[in-house]
C-alpha cells in the first residue's frame, strides 16, 4: 500500500524589491529635502505667495502635453481608468494641476493669483542613473499679470530661494532669456514654417555639447556624428544660418550690455524689439528689488522649453564644483527654470490668460549639494538612546525620556531585547548624539552615565588632538540625575 502523496508546499514568497525607477528614503534623506522645503517656504510666503496643494491625481486630458492619443493615454504618464470610464494619471508636473485648477476657480480667485506648491510628481520615463520616476518639485507662479515685472519678481525670488535652501551667492545663476527673441531671430533668418522652426530650436538647444560649429552644421544641411549617424538640419540658407549663429554669439557680461548687443541682432525685427523691451523691463525691476547681474543674468542660448514658453525664459545652471561617488569633476548643470506660458490655462476656458513661474527638483538639488560636499540635512541626528537593563526599571526609563523630550531633545527608550553591546550598536545606527545608561546601582543612588557618542565618532575619524577632546569632553560620565538635560544640552550644543 501506498502512502498519499505528499500534498504541502512552500508558500509561494514575493521578492522583495523596489518597482524600477522609484526609491526608498530613510531620514537623513527626507530630513534634507524637508529642511529645503521649509526654507524655500517661508521665502515664498514672504513674498506673498500662498500654498496650494492639488490632488495627485489629474484626469488625463487635463495634462495637455498627454492627451490620449491611444486606448490607454500612459505616453510619460501613470494611468488608469476610473469606474466612470474616464482616464487618470498621476500629476506629470505641479503647473497642469494649477492651470486646471485656475480655470476651475477663477470667479473666486483673487487675481493675480500667487501661489507656491511642494509634492511629489510621477513620469512614466525609463529610469536610470540620478533620474526617477517619482520625485519632489517646487513651484512658484503668479497667474493673471502679463508684466515683465511678474517675471523678474518670480526671477528675484528664485534667486532667494535657492540661497536659503544652501546656496550661498556666486553658486548659482539665473539665466534669461525670451521665447520672443528666437523669433526675432527666426523672422530675421526667413524662417516661416513650424518644422523649420523646431529644427532650428533643437539645433540651439544642442550649443553646449557641439559647440558653435556643429549647431552650424545642424542649422545648414545636418551633421554626421562619430558614430556616422547623421543629423538632418534645418535647412537655412547662408544668411540664416548667420543670424542664429550672430544671435548665439553674443558675449555674456551685465543686462545693459548683453540687450545692447542683441538689439544690434534682432531689434530691426517686431518679436524682437518687443522681446527686448521685455527683458528691458525685467532687467530694471531686477535692480530695483536689488538682484545682482552675477545672479541673473541674461543669456541668449537659453532655449528650453520654446515650444511651451510664450516670453521670457529662465534657467537656474548651478555653478558649484561637483564630483560624483568616486571624487571625479562632474558638470551638474540645470537644477530648475521656468518662464512665461500664456496659453496654459486657456486650454480650459479658450481665453488666454498670462501666467509665469519657476520650479525646481527638490531631490535633484539635494543631490546637487551633496555632489558639492554639502550636506543638506546639516547637523541632523538621531534621538538619545534610553539604554534598558533592566524590565522592574522601565518606569525610570521612560521618565528620564519624557524629561528630555519635555526640554526639547528627542528621546526613545530601547524597547528590544537584546544585552548591552547591542543596545550601544543601536544607538550608533540610530546616530544618535548620546546614550543614557541607568543601572539599579545608579538609580539607587540618583546618578546616572552620559555616554557622549558624538565624541566617539569623532574620534573614529582620527581628529587631531584627541587628548584636547577628551579633556574638554569626556566620552563618558557619571552625573546626578538632576543634570540629565543639562549635560545631554552640553553634548547637542557642542556638535552643532
Amino acid at each position: 500500500m501506498t502512502s498519499p502523496a505528499d500534498t504541502t508546499t512552500e508558500p509561494v514568497r514575493p521578492e522583495a524589491r523596489a518597482p524600477r525607477g522609484f526609491q526608498d528614503r530613510r531620514g537623513h534623506d527626507l530630513v534634507a529635502e524637508r529642511r529645503i522645503v521649509q526654507a524655500v517656504s517661508e521665502v515664498y510666503e514672504r513674498w506673498g505667495f500662498e500654498p496650494l496643494e492639488t490632488s495627485a491625481f489629474e484626469y488625463a486630458d487635463a495634462l495637455g502635453k498627454f492627451l490620449p492619443d491611444a486606448d490607454r493615454p500612459n505616453e510619460g504618464v501613470f494611468a488608469l481608468q476610473d469606474d466612470d470610464d474616464q482616464w487618470m494619471a498621476l500629476r506629470y508636473d505641479l503647473t497642469a494641476p494649477l492651470a486646471r485648477f485656475a480655470a476651475q476657480t477663477w470667479e473666486t480667485l483673487p487675481k493675480p493669483f500667487r501661489r507656491y506648491a511642494f509634492g511629489p510628481v510621477w513620469r512614466n520615463e525609463k529610469p536610470g542613473p540620478g533620474r526617477f520616476r517619482e520625485f519632489v518639485q517646487c513651484d512658484a507662479d503668479t497667474v493673471g499679470s502679463d508684466r515683465p515685472e511678474a517675471d523678474a519678481e518670480i526671477i528675484a525670488m528664485a534667486v532667494e530661494g535657492l540661497q536659503a535652501a544652501g546656496l550661498a551667492p556666486g553658486q548659482a545663476v539665473i539665466k534669461i532669456a525670451s521665447r520672443k527673441l528666437v523669433n526675432g531671430v527666426l523672422q530675421a533668418a526667413g524662417v516661416t514654417e513650424q518644422g523649420q522652426t523646431l529644427a532650428v530650436l533643437r539645433a540651439v538647444d544642442k550649443l553646449d555639447r557641439l559647440g558653435p560649429d556643429g549647431v552650424k552644421l545642424l542649422l545648414g544641411e545636418g551633421r554626421l556624428d562619430d558614430s556616422g549617424d547623421f543629423t538632418r538640419g534645418a535647412g537655412l540658407n547662408t544668411k540664416g544660418v548667420d543670424a542664429v549663429l550672430a544671435f548665439l554669439a553674443v558675449q555674456a557680461g551685465s543686462r545693459d550690455s548683453v540687450l545692447n548687443a542683441l538689439d544690434a541682432v534682432v531689434g530691426g525685427t517686431e518679436a524682437g524689439a518687443e522681446g527686448l523691451n521685455e527683458l528691458g523691463r525685467i532687467s530694471a525691476a531686477l535692480k530695483a528689488m536689488g538682484v545682482a547681474d552675477e545672479a541673473a543674468g541674461i543669456d541668449p542660448s537659453v532655449v528650453r522649453g520654446l515650444e511651451y514658453y510664450t516670453g521670457a525664459v529662465f534657467e537656474a545652471e548651478l555653478l558649484l564644483d561637483t564630483t560624483d561617488d568616486k571624487g571625479r569633476p562632474v558638470r551638474f548643470g540645470s537644477i530648475g527654470g521656468g518662464g512665461r506660458y500664456d496659453d496654459l490655462v486657456a486650454r480650459f476656458t479658450g481665453e488666454r490668460t498670462p501666467a509665469t513661474g519657476f520650479s525646481f527638483g527638490v531631490s535633484r538639488l539635494v543631490s546637487a549639494l551633496r555632489a558639492a560636499g554639502q550636506d543638506p540635512a546639516g547637523d541632523a541626528r538621531g534621538p538619545v538612546v534610553i539604554i534598558a537593563f533592566s524590565e522592574d526599571d522601565m518606569a525610570h526609563y521612560f521618565a528620564a525620556a519624557s524629561e528630555l523630550r519635555g526640554a526639547g531633545i528627542a528621546a526613545e527608550v530601547y524597547l528590544g531585547k537584546a544585552g548591552m553591546k547591542a543596545q550601544m550598536k543601536y544607538a550608533d545606527r540610530r546616530g544618535a548624539p548620546a546614550a543614557v545608561i541607568m543601572g539599579g546601582d545608579e538609580i539607587a543612588a540618583g546618578k546616572v552615565t552620559i555616554k557622549d557618542l558624538d565624541l566617539g565618532r569623532e574620534l573614529a575619524r582620527k581628529v587631531a588632538d584627541n587628548d584636547a577632546w577628551r579633556s574638554e569632553r569626556p566620552g563618558q560620565s557619571l552625573v546626578d540625575r538632576a543634570d540629565l538635560t543639562a549635560t545631554v544640552r552640553a553634548i547637542l550644543d557642542h556638535g552643532k
